[in-house]
């Protein structure tokens, strides 16, 4: 039989609402041994779940809450995954934080008066979105607790496609024995290239690390990441700079959606630098600063006195050193697991969901995924069929302004319907928001709708502008219950507001 290996190793002291002796006494009702024992001690569970992120939190807690099964989580850092703890949530906090920012900037022309005393105190402000944090991280061990799920601070090595060794933080060995065995490990940043000096740079988790407020900062990277991050420091007045390698970023994204939010960051006063790649990062030992080599187009250029250089090229798949390939479980190119519609592996009893499959990479995703998951395998005869649609899943960026998409970019939906049977409707507007403010301080806002065949079905749906990431949630429900323009054209709209303007589009 063969066997394959998963690592997911962090001290118990970066645990941020368990002691390390406290949650020791907690595993050893669990793991007890002698410490004469010879041979790791087994255990026996229905449900394995490797990972403690959205997904295999989502599948666990289903398994064990709704149908009673013996489930149990092993994760090695903290409770959440990357959304908790280094992405959606303390990301989209930080946005709040810079928005307010842009308010404060914009609240002279309704006609406020508001003088800072001090600074943005971004240490403050780091301090309490920590706590947050914690605070969650707390919060998903309770509810572990109350569904009854055992949770094991470790890592897991699989032995065999219903068997792993879990290593304990002090060492502790002991041999789970497992009917189902699903691999949610997600993912985590990608490396930058080998330039000299690239090591100068922290990754995109190291974002939420930083100490003191920045003056200036460069970022590579063209992703959701990088776009956020960058706006974001950019509305708290830190000099910004972000390098991509080609002449827009969002470029999955419908190409108005690149257009307009390139064209508005350059507005913002972001420094862009397009068609670019860092050749060398050097750092002064005297001020801790550092200076970046690059070229941009043909020519070659150096920014100095950069506080920060932050890669966000995207992110890996946790399953190199996971020992798959001894095990049959097929990767792909990209070392993502390879997984049917019902997140089966090739291997029986084995599944795998979340960052780590490459599928949508987005946390309600996971949690679907991973919730229809344990339907499926535990559930009545009548979910034996389910599984997650992976189509017209609403997804938001960020950004300055912020940006919502469903569906189809126009040319996805040329490619699947012709261009002789698509209908597109444009808008771009002044949000009223904006209307007391001079000409230079007014933010775009610009709709599309991609609509196929002689019935109009709405096949893509792409906004940016104030409030798109809440808007996007009620017309998501509508595109992925299949709405014609017709069924937009009789919703009445709500005036005034911006987002009637999706229901009025000639």
């Amino acid at each position: 039989m063969q066997s394959f290996s998963v690592f997911v190793r962090r001290p118990v002291s970066s645990l941020p609402s368990v002691s390390a002796s406290g949650r020791l006494k907690n595993l050893s009702r669990h793991f007890s041994t002698s410490r004469f024992a010879m041979a790791p001690i087994s255990k026996e569970t229905d449900f394995l779940v490797i990972g403690g992120g959205s997904g295999g939190l989502g599948a666990a807690r289903q398994a064990s809450r709704q149908y009673g099964v013996k489930a149990m989580i092993v994760e090695s850092a903290r409770l959440g995954g990357t959304c908790v703890n280094v992405g959606c949530v303390p990301k989209k906090v930080t946005f709040n934080a810079a928005a307010i920012a842009e308010t404060i900037h914009q609240a002279k022309s309704y006609g406020f008066s508001v003088q800072e005393t001090a600074p943005f105190d971004w240490s403050s402000f780091k301090t309490k979105r920590d706590a947050y944090i914690k605070r969650l991280n707390g919060i998903y061990e309770r509810n572990l607790q109350n569904d009854k799920v055992e949770y094991v601070h470790g890592w897991a090595k699989l032995l065999s496609p219903n068997s792993a060794e879990i290593t304990l933080d002090d060492g502790t060995k002991t041999v789970v024995n497992a009917k189902k065995i699903l691999l949610a490990m997600g993912g985590r940043p990608t490396t930058p290239p080998h330039i000299a000096g690239s090591e100068l740079g922290i990754n995109s988790d190291g974002f939420f690390d930083i100490a003191t407020l920045p003056k200036k900062v460069a970022l590579v990277g063209a992703g959701y990441i990088a776009v956020e991050f960058a706006g974001m420091f950019n509305a708290l007045g830190v000099e910004t700079h972000l390098f991509i390698r080609y002449d827009t970023f969002l470029r999955t994204f419908d190409p108005m959606i690149q257009e307009k939010v390139v064209k508005e960051y350059e507005r913002l006063g972001i420094h862009l630098h397009k068609r670019s790649a860092i050749s060398s990062v050097k750092k002064d030992e005297s001020t801790g600063k550092l200076t970046l080599d690059f070229k941009e187009g043909d020519a070659h250029g150096s920014i100095s006195d950069v506080d920060h250089l932050i890669w966000a090229i995207g992110r890996t798949a946790q399953t190199d050193n996971a020992g798959l390939e001894n095990s049959g479980v097929k990767l792909t190119e990209t070392g993502h697991i390879v997984v049917d519609k019902f997140q089966n592996t090739n291997v029986e009893n084995v599944y795998a969901l979340g960052d780590v499959t490459g599928a949508v990479e987005l946390t309600p995703v996971a949690i679907a995924a991973g919730r229809r998951l344990a339907n499926r395998l535990f559930g009545p005869k009548e979910f034996e069929a389910l599984h997650l649609d992976y189509s017209n899943i609403p997804s938001v960026v960020f950004a300055h302004p912020e940006v919502g998409s469903i569906g189809l970019t126009e040319p996805q939906a040329v490619e699947k319907y012709g261009r002789e049977n698509l209908k597109i409707y444009n808008t771009s507007f002044t949000a009223m928001y904006y209307a007391m403010m001079e000409p230079e301080e007014k933010g775009p806002t610009s709709y599309k709708l991609i609509c196929a065949g002689p019935e109009e079905k709405v096949v893509g749906l792409h906004i940016m502008g104030l409030g798109s990431g809440e808007m996007l949630q009620g017309f998501g429900v509508a595109v992925k219950m299949g709405a014609t323009k017709r069924d937009f054209d009789n919703c009445v709209a709500i005036h005034p507001t911006s987002a009637e303007e999706l229901v009025t589009l000639k």
